[in-house]
């Protein structure tokens, strides 16, 4: 792979990343479901005036986007007190073990012994956070912390089953397309817990750095990030491009160290080295055996 396509499969992984960080902040003026009501609607509008609907099933479109807008208001729910960004960042990665666990039991797709292999230690350092979580009075993640950031993650590995059932697509014009379907759901949602007010006071004085943090969800995440993954993947074998991925967690863990000042304690690094290498055991593992 060229280095410039490296630097770029880079970029689009420590914007994935630092992402958490750019929640955090965003929390600090608006309220998480308000948040991810803008989040989409930013990453729909304008741009599928301009994008070109997928060649898809309405139904995928609405699946996809639902399930991902719950996914992304329970993720904004747990950041906002109850879990770092740093940690937040590793928990979310539960979704490619449990979108595999989904693929066994309703496609009835055999899992491979290395994978079982590579949920088993991921699964040590989950258990390792969740230890954590009732164990500390001032814990970096507290137990609703914990349930809402793993309940995400099930919402994203149930979207990733739906987006499977599609195939290959332009996924850069199928998050556009399916960031409409998003909106009304986590739209509700936010007028019935936050109120009006979050429409009334919070949005009308959300400073310049807010609104900056929105577009980073909508422009960074959507449009920069699966427009250029979708590129890279058009050019370069999954096999490639697909294991960068891996470096999420780092560049979420780190960002968040340098620039919150997240601690990275004894027991949060192991919890991510159990939860690294049981990834790296499942795509890298995985794919040695198909060669």
């Amino acid at each position: 792979m060229p280095l410039t396509h490296l630097l770029l499969a880079l970029a689009v992984v420590a914007v994935w990343g630092s992402n958490f960080v750019v929640i955090k902040f965003g929390l600090t003026e608006l309220p998480p479901l308000l948040l991810a009501t803008m989040r989409f609607a930013l990453s729909a509008l304008p741009w599928l005036f301009f994008i070109r609907r997928p060649a898809v099933a309405w139904r995928y479109l609405v699946g996809y986007g639902v399930l991902m807008g719950f996914m992304f208001g329970l993720l904004f729910l747990s950041l906002r007190s109850d879990v770092t960004p740093g940690l937040a960042s590793l928990l979310m990665q539960s979704q490619v073990f449990m979108t595999l666990l989904l693929v066994a039991w309703l496609q009835h797709e055999r899992m491979p012994r290395i994978q079982f292999a590579g949920l088993a230690l991921a699964t040590t350092g989950f258990a390792l956070i969740a230890w954590q979580s009732f164990a500390q009075t001032h814990a970096d993640v507290t137990p609703l912390g914990l349930g809402l950031a793993l309940s995400g993650a099930f919402c994203w590995a149930c979207a990733n089953v739906v987006s499977r059932s599609i195939g290959r697509i332009d996924m850069l014009g199928f998050m556009v397309w399916n960031s409409v379907f998003a909106v009304p759901p986590l739209l509700l949602l936010s007028l019935w817990f936050e109120g009006t007010s979050a429409f009334t006071v919070a949005l009308p004085h959300a400073s310049l750095a807010a609104w900056a943090a929105v577009l980073w969800q909508a422009l960074g995440n959507t449009l920069f990030g699966f427009g250029a993954w979708g590129w890279l993947l058009a050019r370069h074998p999954a096999a490639t491009i697909t294991p960068m991925a891996l470096l999420i967690p780092v560049f979420g863990m780190g960002s968040s160290a340098l620039i919150l000042g997240e601690p990275l304690q004894a027991w949060k690094l192991g919890a991510a080295a159990l939860v690294m290498a049981g990834l790296a055991v499942n795509v890298l593992g995985a794919r040695a055996l198909r060669r």
